[in-house]
């Protein structure tokens, strides 16, 4: 089980950038660095180099840079080389730049990794780049009660001309939470569904319940259920049940469990020739759905691109992550979308885990994105987060003075009481979505 591991090194490596943002910024403005930490709690392992201690700490979910003159931590009075390189003698410029390194060195981040995800080859499944066809519509869905069936051909989202199934889900996210009209082509017809308050979240139309076409070809199997002990092979497709015709992978679900249990004839095509299996569906601990043991063959796509090419899709990956983050930033703040769409660090570490045993491509992917979404998200304007010492440092910019202490401290507490309650909530949806997707 290398996910929890693997996705607490990724995001440690999140939280290394950003803090190095902090540390190089205020060494260049001639600040002394006291601390240099990942993590917090208690500490796992600490070094003194030169004038900075560096730790890694117990609790893996932040870090922090620790500089003379921050917070009000020294009681003795500084002598006058060290008042020179205290933070709180530094000019408001220099000040404002040492905040404003850490979000700036996560957002630049993926304007550097990206490009050379593109040139070691980038995968996607093959149907993000097909029309944006229906497969199949999940039962209550968004989709099912605007109508949509399967067979349906998005063509449209709002206006605007989509072409493939990731046009359409980036057309759909920039709309999330707005009422949407849909042009579908059915039946070799245009048609318009529309979608009232279309909620996809970070899914697009999947979000909505709906997935693409999907052959019902066999990519893998469950040892010890059914399918592999009655010999289907990966590879296999599926061309009829008791003599009932497949046509997609969607057709097998209501076959299984009409079947209650008893066998069942499948015929499958091999390498050009035609087999029959019989296969006894079963419940796990006797209860829940009938299956069968296995899992469809999702087509894979990859390319490699040359440096120029790659630099230039690279970047522009990057500028389209950040616009799509901060528009449903900003449809989350309005209460356009559903604040069920916040993850927090249990997700995020599951998300990079699960990246992090692919290939190297699709790591350096959840790098970038999960990049942004932590540059972003301290440059909100919440006193404790790196955009509300911005703010304190503006407000001195533009009065020529300094909050008063009073002030600052009262906002500091709202703001802790702010950020406390948005991890409770993101735990909370974290430890929803843990048992719902549990098998």
């Amino acid at each position: 089980m290398v996910t929890i591991p693997a996705g607490i090194i990724l995001l440690g490596i999140l939280v290394f950038i950003h803090e190095l943002g902090h540390f190089a910024v205020a060494k260049l403005a001639g600040v002394k660095v006291l601390k240099f930490s990942l993590g917090f709690g208690p500490r796992l392992i600490s070094r003194q180099w030169g004038e900075t201690e560096y730790m890694i700490c117990v609790i893996p979910l932040g870090g922090y840079v620790q500089m003379l003159g921050e917070g009000g931590e020294e009681q003795k009075p500084l002598s006058k080389d060290e008042q020179s390189r205290s933070f709180a003698e530094k000019s408001v410029w220099r000040r404002l730049g040492i905040v404003a390194a850490g979000p700036f060195m996560n957002l630049i981040l993926p304007f550097l990794i990206l490009p050379v995800a593109f040139m070691v080859g980038m995968h996607w499944p093959v149907y993000l780049d097909r029309p944006a066809c229906v497969g199949h519509v999940h039962p209550d869905s968004v989709a099912d009660a605007a109508g949509l069936v399967g067979g349906d051909c998005i063509v449209a989202v709002a206006g605007q001309s989509v072409d493939s199934w990731s046009e359409a889900d980036r057309a759909l996210l920039t709309r999330a939470g707005d009422s949407v009209v849909l042009q579908v082509r059915r039946q070799g017809q245009r048609e318009s569904v529309y979608l009232f308050e279309a909620e996809a979240g970070v899914e697009g139309l999947q979000g909505l319940g709906l997935s693409p076409e999907q052959a019902a070809v066999v990519g893998a199997l469950a040892p010890g259920m059914p399918a592999h002990e009655a010999g289907l092979a990966v590879g296999d497709r599926i061309v009829a049940i008791e003599g009932q015709p497949v046509d997609s992978w969607y057709d097998l679900r209501p076959f299984i469990q009409k079947s209650g249990g008893a066998s069942r004839s499948f015929l499958v095509e091999r390498d050009g020739r035609r087999l029959e299996l019989d296969l006894v569906p079963v419940r796990q601990d006797g209860q829940g759905d009938f299956l069968i043991g296995i899992a469809p063959q999702l087509e894979i796509t990859s390319r490699r691109f040359p440096v120029r090419e790659a630099l230039s899709q690279g970047t522009a990956r990057s500028i389209e992550l950040i616009k799509l983050t901060l528009v449903f930033i900003k449809k989350l703040v309005f209460g356009q979308v559903s604040t069920s769409n916040i993850g927090g660090p249990i997700t995020v570490v599951q998300v990079a885990g699960q990246a992090a045993q692919n290939d190297l491509a699709s790591v350096l992917s959840i790098l970038a994105f999960l990049s942004i979404q932590l540059g972003i998200l301290n440059l909100f304007p919440i006193p404790v987060l790196d955009g509300g010492h911005l703010l304190f440092g503006l407000f001195e910019v533009v009065f020529r003075r300094p909050l008063s202490l009073r002030v600052r401290e009262a906002a500091q507490q709202i703001g802790l009481l702010l950020i406390l309650l948005l991890m409770a909530l993101a735990f909370y949806n974290d430890i929803l979505r843990f048992f719902a997707g549990g098998q």
